[in-house]
């Protein structure tokens, strides 16, 4: 699918996400100064605790913001009861931690691209919808990574500060 979304919007400002960084955010924290990021370790941990492994599905894709002044393609996630679980319990462990995280509700997706600007709304439109109702796989989930995200202008490098499982 994604390979399809580039060919057909190839003359569009897109910045397209490498395969190898597309992650899921359960909570997205913004600047950390480094004293704080020791105490994730053992919230994320305590979150995990007792979740489980479980599975959730892609399908479709879809914009953020909307298509009169689209940011971002995405790939959705089927609703799943556990992922849901899961993020409530990463949150709470959070805020009980003094972290704040976004107010905005979970609309958990996969970020495929980074619209930059647009010479045919309409065919990022129709390019989208073609494949709104695709089901795209299962993701098996049997862990949680904490990432520090390091932004550049060649793109956000990843670095993984933990694993936690799922058990």
């Amino acid at each position: 699918m994604i390979s399809s979304l580039k060919s057909l919007l190839a003359g569009e400002s897109i910045k397209w996400s490498v395969p190898v960084n597309i992650h899921l955010t359960l909570a997205f924290l913004g600047d950390t100064p480094e004293s704080r990021i020791s105490t994730l370790p053992a919230v994320l941990q305590d979150a995990c605790k007792g979740t489980g492994e479980f599975d959730f599905y892609l399908s479709g894709c879809g914009v953020f913001k909307n298509y009169r002044d689209p940011k971002v393609i995405w790939a959705g996630i089927t609703q799943s009861g556990s992922l849901e679980k899961l993020h409530e319990r990463i949150r709470a462990g959070l805020a009980g931690a003094g972290f704040i995280t976004e107010e905005r509700p979970f609309r958990p997706h996969l970020t495929l691209g980074r619209i930059r600007s647009l010479k045919d709304p309409g065919n990022l439109k129709s390019t989208v919808e073609r494949y709104s109702g695709t089901s795209i796989g299962k993701v098996h989930v049997n862990e949680v990574i904490l990432f520090e995200s390091i932004l550049s202008q060649t793109g956000a490098k990843y670095i993984s500060l933990g694993k936690f499982a799922l058990r």
